[in-house]
């Protein structure tokens, strides 16, 4: 059974970078459409980036220009966020694109907070 574990997150200033992986164990990622969500407290989770596997890319417009989503094998997946904003600050968490398919039991996701 698939499991996804997201890391990189942190406390980091506005105007600042950092770069999210996600591990996926078991059969691995390959062949699916994967994403990037993130939920701020008090709100839904949302889609923020996802990554076909013809590494077509699609971003919401909160983020576009900002952020960038790769995947490098079967079995990882990364965003890289720049310019960062207070805005932004929320759990982040990858699965699959919701539109593309049911998605995978969400990991325990990991907190970016952007705050001077």
């Amino acid at each position: 059974q698939l499991q996804l574990v997201e890391s990189g997150g942190g406390l980091v200033q506005p105007g600042g970078s950092l770069r999210l992986s996600c591990a996926a164990s078991g059969s691995g990622i390959s062949g699916y459409t994967m994403a990037w969500y993130r939920q701020a407290p008090g709100k839904q989770r949302e889609l923020v980036a996802s990554i076909s596997s013809a590494r077509n890319t699609n971003y919401a417009d909160s983020v576009k220009g900002r952020f960038t989503i790769s995947r490098d094998n079967a079995k990882n997946l990364s965003l890289q966020m720049n310019s960062l904003k207070p805005e932004d600050t929320a759990v982040y968490y990858c699965n699959r694109d919701k539109r593309a398919g049911s998605i995978f039991a969400w990991g325990p996701g990991t907190q970016v907070t952007v705050s001077s």
